[in-house]
């Protein structure tokens, strides 16, 4: 028998140093807490060295296990990059065609905007695939897509580039206390739950769109029903079943009765981003779009969400 660890225990710990828990990293991953315990445990025998400190506490790396978590991360992106490769090679695309991935809320000013350039230049065709939240870093870094339209942040061994800022806006009941403000603080919305999330969102893209911890250090409070989509937190917010923070964009998109969408004011402002795997070349397809793009940033600014998605 091997006592080589695998792609799959490297990549638990990984999970495991965003989460430092082992419940939330478990069900991050849709596996029990005794079988992914069970993992760590065989990869530490395999390794010959322990990687993670256990208390009835808290859970740390040890020293051997921060030293040797950059590699672990090398390790499963290039595993992710030869699947990737693999993938393209099963079902390769046209040489002159980019697949975008992209979710319905998420960038409609991009898509209208590539067909401009598409326009004005010699550019490859586009293919836009459906591609949730929760998977739009996956199908990035196994190369299911060249790119894809999206808000950060990101995770390492994905390059990006910013297409605008958008302010941020509060999803909430009309019937909410709140709901005849016109603008709310983070202060105003201190004790106000928040729609749970997927246990498999990413760590620091669950902080940032729910904005936790406050800027107190007070931990967020999060409701027992989950949205996995946009529409589903959207229709949850109407049904007085917590908040949301939402861009501005995707307040454009849904206009949904029973909701108010409020602007708050301290609440940093999200980034749209067109982002795409660090690991593997860029086609010759994808990079002419890429150099368009650029172009028409630094000339005529950053994408302007509102008057493009109009």
């Amino acid at each position: 028998m091997t006592t080589d660890p695998s792609a799959h225990q490297l990549r638990l710990l990984l999970v495991l140093a965003e989460e430092l828990h082992f419940g939330r990293a478990a069900r991050r991953l849709f596996i029990s807490q005794p079988a992914f315990s069970r993992q760590i445990r065989a990869l530490e025998e395999h390794l010959g060295v322990p990687l993670v400190e256990r208390s009835t506490r808290r859970v740390e790396l040890t020293p051997a296990g921060v030293a040797l978590l950059p590699r672990m991360r090398t390790v499963v992106d290039a595993v992710d990059a030869l699947r990737g490769a693999a993938e393209t090679e099963a079902h390769p695309a046209a040489p002159d065609r980019v697949i975008l991935g992209g979710y319905v809320s998420g960038l409609p000013a991009l898509r209208i905007l590539v067909e401009e350039l598409r326009k004005r230049h010699a550019l490859p065709e586009v293919e836009w695939r459906a591609v949730s939240p929760l998977e739009q870093a996956r199908v990035v870094l196994e190369g299911e897509v060249h790119g894809v339209a999206c808000y950060g942040p990101m995770p390492e061994g994905i390059r990006t580039l910013q297409l605008a800022t958008e302010p941020r806006f509060a999803c909430l009941a009309n019937t909410h206390p709140l709901a005849d403000r016109e603008a709310l603080t983070l202060a105003d919305l201190a004790d106000q739950p928040v729609i749970g999330f997927p246990p498999e969102s990413r760590r620091e893209w669950r902080d940032f769109w729910a904005a936790d911890p406050r800027p107190d250090g007070t931990p967020v409070r999060y409701t027992d029903q989950t949205g996995t989509t946009l529409e589903a937190c959207v229709s949850l917010a109407s049904l007085g079943n917590g908040i949301r923070f939402v861009s501005e964009s995707s307040r454009d998109l849904m206009p949904w009765p029973g909701v108010r969408f409020i602007p708050v004011t301290d609440l940093p402002p999200c980034t749209a981003l067109l982002a795409w795997s660090a690991s593997r070349p860029p086609t010759h397809a994808f990079r002419s779009l890429l150099r368009a793009l650029s172009a028409y940033i630094r000339t005529a600014g950053a994408v302007t969400i509102g008057s493009i998605n109009r």
